[in-house]
């Protein structure tokens, strides 16, 4: 069957269900169910202890001159 040949109707419910597909695909976590390194994990836990203790990280400014971007 061709697009030409859907009513109107057909039409609209194979549009809504290609963007409910389309949205559900963007939403999955492809990392869901997988495990963290030990050593990734501390290295957050490190990184959230010094922002609870008032540290503050490199700014992203920063980051872009380093990386030679204009922010």
């Amino acid at each position: 069957m061709q697009v030409k040949d859907l009513t109107i109707e057909e039409l609209k419910l194979l549009i809504q269900e290609t963007v409910a597909e389309t949205i559900q695909s963007l939403l999955i976590d492809p990392d869901e169910g997988k495990e963290i390194k030990p050593e990734v994990k501390q290295q957050l836990l490190d990184s959230f202890h010094r922002t609870q203790a008032g540290e503050r990280g490199i700014s992203a400014e920063e980051i872009a001159k380093k990386l030679g971007l204009n922010w």
